[in-house]
């Protein structure tokens, strides 16, 4: 695409996301008020619970310093020393995945995007490959969603991805070695200028363009180029047909934050008038309203006969509030899954309490799980064991699913696998107590194998499966 293509795609784009942006700032004035703005926050259940869920994601669908996916060959029924040397390969390869996780700043950069994500409901998160020498290939970023401009592919999947920032051309020319000389006309050293980056889905790749806006009418192409996956990934948490950007936990419970915040602000300012009161005072010559103090031991004068200063009563009791803000916080604790393992009636909950509440939370889960699983986790493998195949660190795969297969061992994900094996063993259980012709049916090394995938185990645990030639 020309320069000019991708400013009328990115204005389009842009038109289509002004509806949404006071809500995100509303979402944002009510969670994440900005730091020293002011602003009339008094009532921080809503941020306490969305800091929280953002926390629960990490620990449960990525979890820092332990293994959240795994490799393995996409064609489980390979045989002998082949299929055993395969499965300890991509064993290898995950864990050396997983040891350059551990060495960057993923943990941190995708608890940011997680807590975009459960805020305005569309977070976005950059993965560059960093340069040679430092402990890790990769280096991540949350970008805030008001510097995102997104697009829809065919696909349903958000592959276009606009950029907005403002670099100084001292910083433009050390990004952009190969800058064309234009840029020396652009505007002084010290001057920050709009740069305008665009990355789309093309056949075989991904398209990349950056692009200096400073003249409207004349932008400047810096840069252009392709990428074998996308280094920008955008997810949402719940997505409503005919719209493009997600909607987060926080604005499905934005009416109830509000009602909460004024019933707060409310229930202050009638504790102020029931602390101090509300008087009222003779013009007597004498008092001067101004003047008074309600300060203990204090005295205030009065003209001999008149009625001085006199409290008035206050218009009624304001108690009922209390009902309606528990209620109103038990409800936005709720829709931000903050209690989502309930408060224990009586002592310690029992194991089985533990996995039936676990077991809800995967039900509670599912639709946006399986939904960050497309948008969120397999591009994010997928760009990794790019970035490392290119290097050299691991041999090339291509997660087709036809050779090698992308395995999720997070928490949540391995709630489903529990399921199926506690399934799968009060089979074996049933057919075992039958005994004879039935218990001849079952293959325990195929459902030892079958557990061993269902349940995460690596491949070292195993015992080779022969040969036909080591069978005879």
């Amino acid at each position: 695409m020309t320069a000019e293509e991708i400013l009328a795609r990115h204005q389009a784009a842009l038109d289509r996301r002004r509806p949404l942006e006071p809500v995100w700032q509303d979402c944002y004035a009510h969670v994440l008020p900005p730091i020293g703005q002011g602003g009339a926050l008094f009532d921080a259940t809503a941020a306490d619970a969305a800091e929280q869920l953002a926390a629960s994601l990490l620990a449960e669908l990525t979890p820092p310093w332990s293994r959240w996916f795994g490799l393995s060959p996409a064609r489980p029924h390979a045989e002998g020393e082949a299929g055993r040397a395969m499965a300890e390969a991509l064993e290898d390869a995950a864990a050396t995945l997983q040891g350059h996780f551990d060495r960057s700043n993923f943990a941190v950069e995708m608890h940011q995007a997680f807590v975009e994500l459960v805020v305005t409901g569309t977070g976005v998160l950059l993965v560059e490959e960093a340069p040679l020498g430092e402990p890790s290939a990769f280096r991540f970023a949350a970008l805030p969603l008001r510097s995102a401009v997104l697009e829809e592919g065919p696909d349903g999947r958000l592959d276009t991805i606009y950029r907005q920032a403002r670099l100084t051309p001292g910083q433009i020319r050390a990004r952009f070695p190969g800058a064309p000389p234009e840029l020396e006309r652009a505007g002084s050293d010290a001057t920050p200028l709009p740069l305008l980056e665009a990355l789309w889905s093309e056949r075989g790749g991904t398209g990349y363009a950056a692009i200096l806006t400073a003249d409207p009418g004349r932008p400047l192409l810096l840069a252009e180029g392709r990428f074998h996956e996308s280094p920008c990934i955008a997810f949402r948490w719940l997505k409503v047909p005919g719209e493009l950007y997600g909607r987060g936990p926080v604005m499905k419970a934005l009416p109830d934050i509000r009602t909460a915040n004024k019933v707060v602000e409310l229930v202050l300012k009638n504790a102020s008038i029931a602390a101090t009161g509300i008087w009222q005072a003779e013009d007597d010559g004498v008092l001067n309203p101004a003047t008074v103090k309600l300060v203990p031991g204090a005295i205030i004068p009065r003209a001999p006969g008149s009625a001085g200063l006199t409290p008035l009563a206050a218009p009624g009791n304001f108690d009922v509030s209390q009902l309606v803000l528990q209620d109103l916080r038990t409800r936005i604790r709720g829709a931000l899954l903050a209690d989502r393992l309930g408060a224990m009636q009586a002592g310690t909950m029992t194991a089985t309490e533990v996995l039936e509440r676990s077991a809800q939370t995967a039900r509670l889960l599912g639709a946006t799980y399986g939904r960050l699983q497309t948008e969120l986790l397999t591009p994010l493998v997928t760009r990794c064991l790019g970035i490392l195949g290119r290097r050299g660190a691991i041999p090339p795969l291509l997660l087709d699913g036809r050779e090698v297969a992308l395995r999720y061992e997070s928490p949540l994900a391995r709630i489903q696998g529990r399921a199926d094996a506690a399934n799968t063993l009060l089979f074996l259980q049933a057919v075992g107590q039958l005994g004879g012709e039935a218990a001849r049916q079952v293959d325990a090394a195929a459902a030892t194998r079958w557990l061993a995938r269902t349940l995460g185990a690596p491949a070292e645990v195993l015992a080779p499966v022969p040969t036909p030639s080591n069978r005879e």
